[in-house]
């Protein structure tokens, strides 16, 4: 983290659809969301990629991310992320460049690898179910990446198609998203900015300074950029944040038995945590809970193990009010300006 620059805050949004509310609720609640943070001053606003579940609504991140879009006027909207081993890269960039042109110097494209569901949602999202789909995933960056620069060698039979995108002169700023040692070897060999998901694997202080050293520059990025995302949940006492984070906990520990649920009501999941013997987290998974200025020291703490200039927060709770209030006690006691 730079510090001779303030850290700038971003909103990650995986549409989390509450017990008792359904998947239209929980998009609508992402648009007020969106409106809400961009009056607060944060930065930008990524809709996640989950398939196959019930309790995230995030299943297509172009057609959110263009409603969001349009519902603000500050924020840079983006993918976060696209998860490009189920897509053609040329439609990806179709899409993007579309969104682009639409809302020229605020889309951002941010990619990833994971399949962002089990394997039987994989293969049905494939058109071709006879095999799976092969591991390349460098190669379809690259493709993705010459088409929105139009670099893509002149011999090449799609050579022509970079000139066509809808959007032009306009384009997405393209990230790399990643939880593991790969994902920022990648960014750095190619030269993107690079967002790290610590609230699924909290691990990644090694791996950012790893992408910091052999960062290469490119048309896209001249030095390195880093981003974190976290989780955190936000009110006004420790107590009651712990109590809000319950409904997170009971959600993961149920999804790491395989079972998938809403977002359960504060009450049932403190039951159910009661039960359970203790309100941890699985291993390797880490959420920042308390009070304004707990939050804020949490932040900045993971900020400086990552050398990031950009935090963005994901905050699940069952009420949506209380999600709102979360992003709202942040951006107080951070300052920021709307």
């Amino acid at each position: 983290m730079d510090g001779h620059r303030p850290l700038r805050l971003s909103v990650l949004d995986q549409s989390p659809i509450a017990e008792g509310s359904t998947g239209g609720d929980a998009l609508r609640n992402s648009i007020d969301l969106a409106r809400w943070t961009d009056g607060l001053g944060y930065h930008r606003y990524w809709v996640a990629e989950h398939h196959g579940t019930p309790m995230l609504a995030c299943a297509s991140p172009e057609v959110l991310i263009g409603t969001i879009a349009a519902a603000t006027s500050r924020l840079r909207v983006g993918s976060g992320g696209v998860m490009l081993p189920h897509y053609s890269p040329f439609k990806v960039a179709e899409a993007f460049s579309m969104l682009s042109g639409l809302f020229p110097g605020r889309i951002d494209l941010a990619v990833g690898r994971a399949p962002g569901t089990d394997q039987r949602t994989a293969v049905a999202l494939q058109r071709d179910r006879r095999e799976l789909a092969p591991d390349d995933f460098p190669q379809q960056l690259a493709e993705l990446l010459a088409y929105l620069g139009d670099a893509m060698p002149a011999d090449h039979p799609f050579a022509e198609l970079a000139k066509t995108l809808p959007g032009l002169p306009e384009r997405p700023d393209p990230w790399l998203l990643g939880s593991s040692p790969q994902s920022g070897i990648w960014a750095a060999e190619v030269g993107l900015p690079y967002a790290f998901a610590d609230f699924i694997h909290a691990v990644g202080g090694p791996i950012a300074k790893r992408y910091r050293e052999q960062f290469q520059p490119s048309e896209w990025c001249k030095e390195p950029r880093m981003m974190v995302a976290v989780s955190a949940i936000c009110a006004e006492t420790d107590a009651e944040a712990e109590r809000l984070a319950a409904s997170t906990r009971m959600a993961i520990s149920l999804l790491y038995r395989g079972r998938l649920i809403p977002v359960p009501p504060v009450e049932t999941a403190l039951r159910f945590l009661a039960e359970q013997g203790g309100p941890g987290l699985p291993p390797g998974r880490r959420a920042i809970v308390g009070s304004p200025s707990k939050v804020r020291e949490g932040i900045e703490e993971v900020a400086r193990e990552y050398g990031a200039e950009e935090v963005m927060v994901v905050t699940i709770t069952w009420e949506h009010a209380a999600r709102r209030r979360s992003y709202e006690l942040i951006a107080r006691e951070f300052g920021l300006r709307g």
